[in-house]
């Protein structure tokens, strides 16, 4: 069987194959910080998370980068409203989206570049497309010509002509042609800045993540993804910089997820109308969360509202229901069951998991066969003699088929007070015997429990980390 994912490029379903055989180069683009996410941007990197889990489960080895632009006009409007330093807000944001992720059970990138770390790559790149006379200099301003570059709009499949009145690029005399974009903004009064051949100023947005995608992945990459809302025109200019650059195709392959809605309305800042990643993961279990963001395909738009997250936190309670029976049967079993053809149905979930995430990551379909082989669990847990071989294999194909998902059903049990207080004294009685394995041994358990020791002149203190 074949991975096939639909090609925002090409508008199909494509067979894929990745440049290197067993490799896989991949970028998403990432916020710009200068707030906490809503639940809309907590979108992108739970769903690529899946596509980076599946492609690796599918023996892939994945390369994946996700950037942060961490100098915007955003951040420096919210940076003059906080009265604090650019840095200072970027910082704080982005350690309050990686807070945010990881609750949500998102791993992180092999790379995180930044903005103002790549500040060096991306004069040189606007230099040689200034070099290529695909780009001018106008009043301290560098500007990208548009029209040169004759693929321009292949991938939101617009002509050129339509494309400018949705551009949102307000005509200046600067500029040889309204549909021009800035590559380089020469620098305000006040403004963060860096020199360049063409004075004080700092990037455009759309030449960062071409810049980037150069340095840590290379000319032309296996897979570049991001929301639906990026499609035009930030992915649209980062082909047209790339591959005028390097005559070379920028992504084999452009995936795009779909839009959280509000009472059918888009969620997004502008609006108003949305609710922020953190607060949320306060009000529901963040597993739940993003157990929900996977119960539909990832092309499909999602209406996000209290009840539909209560009927996501129903299903997830449903498959781990099963699985702690299935672990409470195993501790009883003695396997003297028949085995029959339980095996050989557990193996077949597995092969229809597949199935439905080798079809464009269907999540949505892969969570339906999760549910399926909890329903032939619960079956084989009313049979009277159950194997022991059977439960470990339902239970094994439960962690394997959710794991490809970011989801654990396995339940830590929180230790309780007097267990803790025992542990302490024995492991002070293990000191004072001077068997420091012991002692060691216990304080590694407490930790893993989640369970912070502090020594102290007045004994042994101990809190919950």
């Amino acid at each position: 069987m074949s991975i096939k994912l639909y090609n925002s490029l090409t508008k199909r379903k494509e067979t894929f194959v990745p440049m290197e055989e067993g490799k896989v180069k991949m970028y998403v683009c990432g916020p710009t910080v200068y707030n906490y996410i809503h639940i809309g941007n907590a979108r992108p990197p739970i769903v690529y998370d899946v596509v980076r889990n599946y492609l690796q489960y599918r023996g892939y080895q994945v390369l994946f980068v996700s950037n942060f632009t961490d100098v915007d006009d955003k951040i420096i409007r919210a940076a003059k409203e906080l009265g604090e330093d650019v840095f200072e807000v970027a910082n704080r944001f982005i350690q309050a989206y990686h807070d945010d992720t990881c609750a949500l059970g998102v791993q992180k990138a092999d790379y995180h570049p930044r903005v103002t770390e790549t500040i060096t790559e991306i004069v040189d790149f606007i230099q040689e497309l200034v070099n290529k006379e695909y780009a001018y200099e106008s009043g301290g301003d560098v500007y990208f010509r548009t029209r040169k570059f004759e693929g321009y709009g292949k991938l939101s499949s617009q002509p050129i002509e339509e494309l400018r009145s949705g551009a949102r690029i307000e005509v200046g005399d600067k500029k040889e042609d309204p549909l021009d974009f800035a590559l380089w903004k020469n620098a305000k009064d006040g403004e963060i800045s860096w020199e360049s051949p063409w004075g004080s100023g700092r990037p455009g947005w759309h030449i960062e993540c071409s810049a980037m995608v150069k340095k840590y992945l290379g000319d032309t990459i296996d897979i570049h993804a991001g929301g639906q809302d990026l499609t035009f025109p930030h992915h649209e200019n980062e082909i047209a910089q790339s591959e005028a650059l390097t005559g070379k195709t920028m992504a084999n392959y452009w995936l795009h997820n779909g839009f959280i809605n509000i009472d059918n309305e888009k969620m997004s800042k502008s609006l108003g109308n949305f609710v922020l990643a953190h607060d949320m993961i306060q009000q529901h279990s963040a597993e739940v969360i993003r157990f929900f963001m996977l119960t539909a395909h990832y092309r499909s738009p999602i209406n996000f509202s209290d009840e539909l997250l209560e009927g996501a936190k129903r299903g997830l309670e449903r498959i781990k229901g099963a699985r702690t029976s299935l672990k409470h049967r195993l501790s009883k079993s003695v396997g003297h069951g028949e085995k029959g053809n339980w095996l050989q149905k557990i193996e077949k979930a597995k092969d229809e998991f597949i199935k439905e995430m080798d079809d464009d990551f269907n999540t949505a379909n892969g969570i339906s066969v999760l549910f399926d082989l909890v329903k032939e669990a619960n079956i084989y847990l009313r049979e009277q003699q159950t194997n022991k071989e059977v439960l470990e294999a339902f239970i094994s194909q439960l962690d394997e088929l959710a794991g490809v998902l970011g989801i654990v059903l396995e339940q830590q049990e929180e230790i309780l007070a007097e267990e803790i207080e025992q542990l302490i004294a024995e492991r002070n009685e293990a000191r004072k015997n001077k068997d420091f394995s012991r002692a060691d041994e216990i304080r590694d358990f407490l930790k893993e429990k989640g369970i912070i020791l502090e020594d102290t002149a007045q004994g042994v203190r101990w809190k919950r980390g």
